[in-house]
């Protein structure tokens, strides 16, 4: 009697427990359109082979009837984790700054946009970077890689291309145009710099370049010089340096520029570190940052806007940069041919106070003998 009791409060109980509704399965997707479960399938994991008007159709359908697929069942399927791979090497000089939150953001929600999930590793050496990328390989933590601050000469490019292996690049690299990349037009910005000081009557023009290992050194170098040509000034080699990426390092390529028997009215410099350092060499000579030298960076890192006065320099969107870079390595897993695959993007022009009309002789006799060329 017991027992009967007890089967029938625990019958009275599960009548109030609702039960667990039936998964869609692909086939249910499949009958109500009408279209074959490989066609489906297909669909929705974006074969080149099926139309666009197909593809939106199913999905759809597939998220009316609340249709989710297994991520195991599907990688089995696939061959894919729909994981996007990025390995950051915490020794570079700015592998921490703020901006890297900012273009992970991006990513992630690039990635999250087509299904995808973002796998962040870290390592603290260009050989610990390879070896990690071999071990994500091995285990197929990833489908594909991101890969930051393209250098020109680029290991892990050839380490992903014999495994074979998608990536797409944050950066561009003149030998190889053919790879999937996303670049902010920095050379262009150079040209830009140049022009803009030119319309303010500066002939004296210096450039301080970045890291050389990286593609992006020669870019902006060759943009100054288009720059410079178009204004019909000439590259003087005494106000140019290079390989400042810190604030230390353009203090001392700054110093080195500035002590010149004829020292420029302006400087140019790749990154924005190397233009706070400029800053700290001027104050040292008595110079006026926008009244005694111009000065124009790039990046837009968060610092420029908080310096006396304000650095003008040419903000990279790095959220965007993000988003961008995750949608052309997806397109690239799922079968595009990543010779079709390059984008890039204007850097936007932060005019601020730190570029000024070119000084005289009259109004600067505190850092050297300026002299504007005719």
């Amino acid at each position: 009697m017991i027992r009967g009791g007890h089967r029938a409060i625990m019958n009275s109980v599960g009548k109030d427990i609702p039960r667990k509704a039936a998964r869609v399965k692909i086939s249910d997707v499949s009958d109500a359109l009408g279209l074959t479960k490989s066609t489906v399938s297909r669909a929705l994991n974006h074969y080149p082979d099926i139309s666009e008007a197909t593809r939106l159709r199913v999905q759809a359908m597939a998220d009316k009837m609340g249709y989710r697929p297994l991520s195991h069942a599907q990688a089995i399927r696939t061959g894919l984790v729909k994981s996007l791979g990025l390995v950051v090497q915490m020794a570079d000089h700015d592998a921490q700054r703020p901006f890297l939150s900012t273009f992970l953001a991006g990513l992630s929600e690039g990635a999250s946009a087509e299904g995808f999930t973002l796998t962040i590793a870290t390592s603290n050496s260009e050989q610990a970077t390879l070896d990690t990328f071999k071990s994500m390989i091995r285990d197929h933590k990833a489908d594909g890689f991101i890969l930051p601050r393209t250098m020109i000469d680029d290991p892990r490019i050839a380490l992903l291309q014999a495994a074979d292996v998608p990536f797409v690049l944050f950066g561009r690299v003149a030998a190889t145009p053919e790879l999937a990349s996303f670049d902010v037009k920095g050379g262009a910005a150079m040209q830009d710099a140049v022009q803009h000081l030119a319309a303010l009557g500066h002939r004296r023009i210096g450039f301080i370049n970045g890291g050389m290992q990286y593609s992006y050194a020669p870019t902006r170098a060759n943009g100054f010089a288009r720059g410079m040509q178009a204004a019909g000034l000439a590259v003087d080699p005494a106000l140019m340096a290079q390989g400042a990426v810190t604030l230390g390092q353009g203090r001392a390529a700054a110093e080195a520029i500035l002590a010149v028997p004829n020292p420029p009215t302006a400087i140019v410099c790749a990154v924005d570190m190397a233009a706070l350092g400029v800053y700290e060499i001027a104050a040292a000579r008595g110079l006026e940052i926008g009244r005694d030298l111009s000065v124009i960076g790039y990046d837009g890192v968060p610092e420029g806007a908080y310096v006396t006065p304000p650095l003008a320099t040419f903000a990279v969107d790095f959220k965007q940069a993000g988003q961008r870079l995750a949608d052309l390595l997806i397109r690239q897993i799922r079968g595009e041919n990543p010779n079709g695959l390059q984008e890039t993007a204007a850097a936007q022009f932060l005019r601020r106070g730190s570029t000024g009309p070119a000084p005289t002789t009259d109004n600067n006799s505190k850092g050297g003998n300026y002299e504007n060329e005719p």
